[in-house]
């Protein structure tokens, strides 16, 4: 069955009965011209080598012509054909800090919006790799898991807001720990986790004991610090996103948040990865997208399908032919020379 991969170049099949109604005009035209020059009959003999037959199938020709280059840009498709399409790359989870801090502003418009806009960054570029998403605060949980659907992705990554986790809290443990256990435990490479935080571990000290784990199991982690190691308050807010105050602990003291810049850097060193402060611009999430490229990758889809076949070629070749004939077909048709002679001899008298 034929189809079109561009149906819109079909509605320039309008143009043909147009060019119908021109050249119906045009011989119109012509004719009424010549009666006002003098007899038609009379013309028509002093004339005897154009062919007004010849003149239509010129314009037959032509309107052929027209009709076979606008369906050649409908680009005309029949039958099938398997392909067999691989993707490479490596496998990415990106742990989100979602705790209340994540509201500071010291980086505009919020630490949470330049987190995620960040990582939609990074999903643009990738290429084959998949990514997941984990959200985490006091706990951590799987917000996306690994995918090559990077649309889907970022459907789940436009969701996360600071008190999406109810358990106050920067538990890093979590965040790594949920990380590894999304990874396939068979492999020890192709695997990287990017951390993204604000705040001081509020884990315990297990956390380096967790990088030596994902460093046993070839995870490299690469650690983006968002926010002031001089520390902030941590704004509080309503439930239309206005700031009502800020965090204050029980006695009544504003709490402030403070980046832990040293402990990122060891989780960072411990696997291989490497600490980033995260700027007003997104150099950080580029130098880990060009650390990324340069691993080595593993095929993570091998898909075959069916594609149409291109057809516009051959309905472009008649096209193409039909113009040749419409120009070498001429108007005039050749007339024996007795018969023009007789037929001056005959006027002549």
């Amino acid at each position: 069955m034929i189809r079109f991969a561009n149906n819109f170049a079909l509605y320039l099949l309008a143009l043909i009965p147009l060019l119908i109604v021109f050249f119906y005009f045009v011989f119109r035209w012509k004719r009424q011209a010549m009666q006002r020059f003098g007899s038609l009959l009379l013309l028509q003999q002093l004339t005897p080598s154009l062919s007004r037959k010849r003149q239509m199938w010129k314009i037959a020709l032509l309107l052929a012509a027209t009709l076979f280059i606008i369906l050649a840009l409908a680009r005309p498709q029949l039958g099938t054909k398997l392909e067999e399409v691989k993707r490479e790359g490596v496998d990415i989870m990106v742990a989100i800090d979602v705790s209340e801090s994540m509201n500071a502003q010291d980086i505009k418009p919020s630490r949470i919006a330049k987190a995620r806009h960040e990582v939609a960054s990074l999903m643009e570029k990738l290429e084959g790799d998949r990514i997941g998403i984990i959200a985490f605060a006091g706990e951590a949980f799987v917000q996306c898991p690994l995918t090559l659907d990077y649309g889907a992705a970022k459907i789940f990554l436009d969701v996360l807001e600071p008190g999406l986790i109810p358990t106050p809290g920067t538990n890093l443990v979590a965040a790594i720990e949920s990380a590894m256990q999304s990874f396939e435990a068979a492999e020890r490479k192709h695997k990287v986790m990017v951390l993204i935080t604000d705040g001081e571990d509020t884990g315990g000290d297990d956390v380096m004991k967790m990088a030596e784990t994902a460093e046993r199991e070839g995870v490299v982690i690469y650690t983006v610090g968002i926010g002031s190691p001089q520390g902030v308050p941590i704004p509080l807010m309503d439930e239309r996103g206005i700031q009502i105050g800020f965090k204050k602990n029980r006695g009544g003291e504003v709490v402030v948040t403070k980046l832990d810049e040293l402990a990122l850097e060891k989780i960072a060193l411990q696997t291989g990865g490497k600490y980033y402060r995260a700027s007003p611009g997104q150099a950080e999430l580029d130098r880990i997208y060009e650390a990324i490229s340069g691993m080595d990758k593993k095929e993570l889809a091998s898909l075959k399908f069916s594609q149409y076949e291109e057809r516009f070629q051959y309905v472009l070749g008649i096209a193409l032919f039909l113009l040749i004939v419409e120009m070498l077909l001429a108007e005039r048709r050749k007339v024996k020379t007795a018969s023009r002679h007789r037929f001056v001899t005959e006027t002549s008298k």
